[in-house]
């Protein structure tokens, strides 16, 4: 089967085994403006948690002895690494939701994933089954309430076109907020631990939930780009795939398990962050990208959005840190953006 005839602008540049000659400095010029941007980035994010910059200085020399160091350590560079993860992980499921779904408002957050990710951990906290600061608990109820949310969207769109899934997503998505809305009122002095989950923030993750969720998100980009080439027999139509050879059924399946998982992993670190899946994957293929483009977009965005909110904390509450969560600023933002591509279909 070849799929180097038919292109479209889903995944092409990234997809493995591609080999493209055009224009070679404007590539690479291309990638050293996104490396320079993630670097600045990443040094105003760990420059606005409020340390000073010798103790972000001293951890490039490998010297972790002070306790200015240590707090960066233990602290900055795992929510810098949790905003990069998290931001990766809904990026590329947003990516492929789109290419799959054939719709470019479609995301985890509108697909019944993302809810029902967010309700698993909720569920699995309230039923004590497992703790509170469990990496693995979290992304095994994630990953479980995940599915289920994507199986209720897929069931209400069955035998339908997937381009309108959103439409029933919303509706699986309402469905679960509404079984949220059940466990909160349950036990609502849980609220407060919840809040995290349900607004969405990087904030508080320490390097075990890193260690388990890493590896999590990271294969599962790794595998979404190893179906940059179904992702683009994908996109054009069902007719399409299967005249190359492709079950449209079997590849969508597949495509909507990685997203699944790649949402799940960044919902056991970040909660319910909100539109990053929807925004950064028009910028990829804005800029002619593919999978690991929506990769890196969904890291920048998040992070910056979590420089953001440190700094609205700063302004709002002048010497005494108010915590702003991440998912704050993403909502804020994402709000507008879909407001406007809302227009523009």
């Amino acid at each position: 089967m070849t799929l180097a005839r038919r292109r479209t602008p889903a995944d092409v540049p990234d997809e493995p085994g591609t080999h493209t000659t055009a224009v070679p400095r404007a590539g690479s010029g291309r990638v050293a403006a996104v490396a320079i941007l993630f670097l600045v980035v990443a040094a105003t994010h760990l420059a606005v948690s409020g340390q000073p910059l010798g103790a972000i200085a001293g951890l490039l020399d490998g010297t972790v002895n002070g306790q200015a160091e240590k707090i960066v350590w233990e602290l900055g560079v795992p929510r810098l690494l949790t905003a990069l993860l998290t931001g990766a992980a809904m990026g590329v499921s947003g990516f492929v939701l789109q290419a799959t779904l054939r719709n470019p408002l479609a995301a985890p957050e509108f697909s019944g994933v993302n809810p029902g990710a967010v309700l698993g951990i909720l569920g699995g906290l309230t039923l004590g089954l497992f703790p509170a600061d469990s990496a693995a608990g979290a992304l095994l109820a994630a990953l479980a309430g995940g599915a289920l949310g994507g199986g209720i969207t897929w069931l209400l769109s069955a035998h339908r076109d997937p381009a309108n899934l959103v439409v029933h997503g919303l509706l699986g998505s309402a469905l679960l907020a509404g079984l949220t809305t059940m466990l909160l009122a349950y036990q609502p002095s849980r609220f407060g631990n919840a809040l995290r989950w349900l607004i969405g923030s990087v904030d508080g993750r320490v390097w075990e939930h890193l260690a388990v969720a890493s590896w999590w998100i990271a294969g599962g980009i790794a595998v979404a780009w190893a179906c940059s080439g179904m992702l683009a027999v994908l996109s054009p139509s069902d007719d399409h795939a299967a005249s190359l050879g492709l079950h449209p059924g079997l590849g969508r399946a597949v495509a909507l398990t990685v997203a699944i998982a790649l949402t799940a992993g960044a919902a056991s670190l970040s909660g319910a962050i909100a539109f990053v899946g929807l925004v950064t994957p028009h910028v990829a293929r804005r800029l002619g990208g593919g999978v690991l483009t929506a990769a890196v977009a969904g890291a920048i965005a998040l992070a910056g959005a979590d420089t953001l909110a440190q700094l609205a904390g700063h302004l709002l509450n002048g010497t005494h840190r108010l915590g702003v969560p991440t998912g704050v600023i993403t909502a804020l933002a994402g709000s507008a953006i879909l407001i406007r591509l809302g227009r523009s279909q």
